[in-house]
């Protein structure tokens, strides 16, 4: 349903999104993940023609992105619809820009959103779970075949999170294609399909699980221990390690297979003045995240 090939944009001469492939196939649920600035968004604009391309080509439903405008729904990582315009005004004005005057369709698509007792209030008004919600339906209003969202849950809180993303799966088994980034790494592994960038290169591509082999050949190590920067900077100043990365009170240590658990266990005993276990585990796609992007972000 999206198809991307060596997708390239630059910005004052500096390339943003360098080679960028993609292939996501329909009723799928693909999530596009990276740092800040990484070329996240401009890779979304390059795919549904808001922003061209200086290089590569993209097709929806097997034709070009002007022929296919019908074919697509976009929620924009802000909120773009018109504040001082009621709900029902925003979503008959999208809805009249495809040639949509179906009032039962749109009717229902309040219902679904839970936007029906707002249909007079004005979308400023609005909380920023239903500002989300309005969006979405907007994007819906002629019922498109793929829908881009951009950070679409950003800001939000995790029950509203949770419904949406129950939708979204409702959408997927409608026969949907979703074309999701996120920041959230447990809205990642509700993805069918995964691709990390970084510095608008990709580097990881895959499903939740098979792109947790990205990391290459490599231990994790988990323990149970509060946060200490003695006991970080410790084990990162052991050659081999990748990665310290804290959940609470455990403790991921990811490292080359060079490093052995004995040779952790000793620099921390000596931190910590007492024995410490480590356990192997597998790692977690935060791990696998901020291992392949750190020193991205800016």
């Amino acid at each position: 349903m999206i198809q991307a090939v060596s997708l390239v944009k630059s910005f004052n001469k500096i390339r943003r999104v360098d080679e960028i492939s993609l292939d996501v196939k329909q009723g799928e649920i693909f999530g596009l993940l990276g740092p800040n600035a990484a070329g996240k968004t401009t890779v979304i604009r390059m795919l549904c023609g808001i922003m061209q391309a200086d290089a590569g080509t993209v097709k929806i439903n097997g034709t070009s992105i002007e022929k296919a405008k019908h074919e697509f729904g976009y929620v924009a990582q802000y909120f773009g619809q018109y504040s001082e315009l009621s709900v029902w005004e925003n979503l008959t004005f999208y809805a009249s820009l495809y040639g949509v005057k179906d009032e039962t369709r749109l009717l229902n698509l309040l219902e679904r959103y839970q936007l029906s007792p707002f249909k007079t209030t004005r979308a400023g008004e609005l909380s920023g779970g239903y500002k989300r919600r309005l969006a979405l339906v907007c994007a819906l209003a002629h019922d498109p075949k793929v829908l881009f969202l951009d950070e679409p849950t950003a800001g939000i809180d995790p029950v509203t999170r949770k419904l949406l993303w129950d939708d979204f799966y409702a959408l997927s088994a409608e026969g949907k294609t979703l074309f999701v980034t996120t920041h959230y790494m447990e809205e990642a592994a509700r993805c069918h399909q995964l691709a990390f960038i970084a510095e608008g290169k990709m580097i990881a591509q895959g499903t939740p699980q098979s792109i947790k082999s990205a990391l290459g050949d490599v231990h994790v190590f988990s323990v149970d221990l509060s946060y200490s920067p003695e006991m970080t900077s410790a084990i990162e100043a052991i050659e081999g390690v990748v990665l310290t990365n804290q959940f609470g009170e455990n403790l991921h240590i990811v490292t080359e297979k060079k490093v052995s658990k004995e040779q952790l266990e000793a620099v921390m005993r000596r931190v910590k003045g007492e024995a410490v276990q480590l356990s192997l585990t597998e790692p977690d796609l935060e791990d696998v995240f901020i291992a392949l992007t750190q020193g991205e972000a800016s």
